[in-house]
Formats: C-alpha cells, structure tokens, sequence
C-alpha cells in the first residue's frame, strides 16, 4: 500500500514563495519517479515538474522553468516544490504523484499509480 501525502499550500501574494512538499509512504520501489501536477477549478490536471529516484534527472513545465524547483530527500521519502516568483493564478490545487519506473511519458497524469489529495495554493493580491 502507497500513501502519498502533500503539504505546504497557502495564500500568498504574487511574487511570494512557496515550499510544498510531498511523502510516499510503502514500497520505495513504487514510488521511484515522483511528480508535481496541479489543477485549477474547471480546468484539467496540468504537469508542472518530475524527478528521478535519485534525483539526477528533473524536468518542468516551460510555465514554470526558472522560478521552481524539483528536489527530493530519499531517507525521508519526500520530494518538495520549491515555488518562487509565483504568479497571480488564483486557487490551484497542487497534487504529488509517484510511480515505479521511468519513463517517456513523465508528464502524462494517468501515467502515475499513486496520488496524494492535493494541497491548495491561492496566489492573490
């Protein structure tokens, strides 16, 4: 059984920072490659950023290219979301994904076993 779990979403103004974060609980085999999705109301689930099992390869969206920042801590089983510079959005929910193995297809959402119930982060002035 995998659990995954984010935290770290608040309201804060443009241009503010945010560090989210994101357990994996179970088979650390089953949680090898992790993701960051996120999730505006009436819109779809939209990829923002990867990493590897051992963090040596990362990706993001070209929306958030330079302002965030992908890492992971594999003795506490956390990945985290470094936000900075973050934009006037709104309300999005910010969810953490895992699977087992690597692939191509990283920034395909059903491509992910594993889902946390998001953490909402409001960018507002």
């Amino acid at each position: 059984q995998v659990q995954v779990v984010e935290s770290g979403g608040g309201l804060v103004q443009p241009g503010a920072s945010l560090r989210l974060s994101c357990t994996a609980s179970g088979h650390t085999s089953l949680t090898q490659i992790m993701g960051w999705f996120r999730q505006a109301p009436g819109k779809g689930r939209e990829y923002v950023s990867y990493i590897t099992s051992n963090g040596a390869n990362t990706n993001y969206a070209d929306s958030v290219k330079g302002r965030f920042s992908i890492s992971r801590d594999n003795a506490k089983n956390t990945v985290f979301l470094q936000m900075n510079n973050l934009k006037p959005k709104g309300t999005t929910v910010y969810y953490c994904a895992a699977r087992p193995h690597d692939s191509s297809d990283y920034q395909i959402a059903r491509q992910y076993s594993y889902w946390g119930q998001g953490t909402q982060v409001t960018v507002s002035s």
